[in-house]
């Protein structure tokens, strides 16, 4: 981390207009942030977390080759937007807020995510969602990364996707935006699981697709729960696509998934 972090702390700074302007939006001190910058000192577990999440990468990327995670962040062409201030937007997410059942709470951790691609049809897409509670709200974060078919080996397109969650007459309401681009929201709606163990959770997903056309789609999504405290590199080795015929998708996925159908380029639920 100590290596490589302050030149790739500068490239994503090159973003903004100043240090003292990424300062600002962080809240964090500009002398403090400098000997991050120069090398002096690596940011605490804690204020490296908000530095990934301000920027929109994962914490074990900005500590990669600098080579590496310029080649990364360059598939990321536009930094994420920051929406203004609104009172109204505030309110209606605090009236959700207090209305969601403390249920929610059962749930966090992290999950694989699985559902027919959006963006590559006659493929399954596995993501990795992470499910917290922050301050009295429940946030999450969803990693996906897809392989163009142009592509070859492990050059994969990295998204990254920030949300909000709410239990909601026993129901889960999942609302988030792809936090690089801001050119996209999907809505995911999953069935509770009220017993002792959380293993599967059923649901659907909208949404548009990534590919040119932006055709809207719906899909059979099936979250597995992996737990509250796991190895997020390892569990990121199986972030890609997948055939549906493909070993790593057992029978009861592919079950679950089943009811979903590709028509003229759209998704329907059967």
């Amino acid at each position: 981390m100590r290596e490589y972090l302050p030149a790739n702390l500068q490239l994503l700074c090159r973003h903004y207009p100043s240090i003292a302007e990424v300062c600002r939006r962080l809240d964090i001190n500009r002398a403090q942030f400098n000997k991050y910058l120069s090398g002096q000192s690596v940011p605490t577990p804690y204020n490296l977390k908000r530095i990934c999440d301000f920027f929109g990468v994962e914490e074990y990327e900005i500590g990669l080759p600098e080579v590496q995670f310029a080649r990364l962040i360059g598939v990321r062409n536009r930094h994420a937007v920051e929406l203004p201030q609104s009172s109204g937007p505030q309110r209606a997410l605090e009236h959700l807020r207090q209305r969601s059942s403390p249920d929610l709470a059962a749930h966090v951790g992290y999950y694989y995510e699985y559902y027919h691609s959006m963006s590559v049809p006659g493929r399954i897409l596995c993501s990795l969602v992470h499910l917290r509670e922050e301050g009295g709200h429940y946030t999450y974060e969803r990693s996906e990364r897809l392989q163009s078919p142009a592509a070859k080996g492990e050059d994969y397109e990295r998204y990254r996707y920030l949300g909000v969650a709410y239990s909601l007459q026993n129901r889960l309401f999942f609302l988030d935006y792809e936090s690089l681009t801001s050119n996209e929201i999907c809505q995911t709606v999953l069935i509770p699981s009220y017993k002792a163990r959380i293993k599967r959770l059923n649901g659907l997903k909208i949404g548009v697709s990534s590919a040119d056309h932006r055709a809207p789609a719906c899909s059979r999504v099936v979250w597995e729960f992996l737990g509250k405290d796991i190895n997020r590199v390892e569990a990121y080795q199986r972030v890609r696509l997948y055939l549906p015929d493909d070993p790593e998708i057992d029978s009861d996925l592919r079950e679950r998934l089943a009811q979903t159908q590709v028509v003229d380029g759209l998704f329907q639920i059967g």
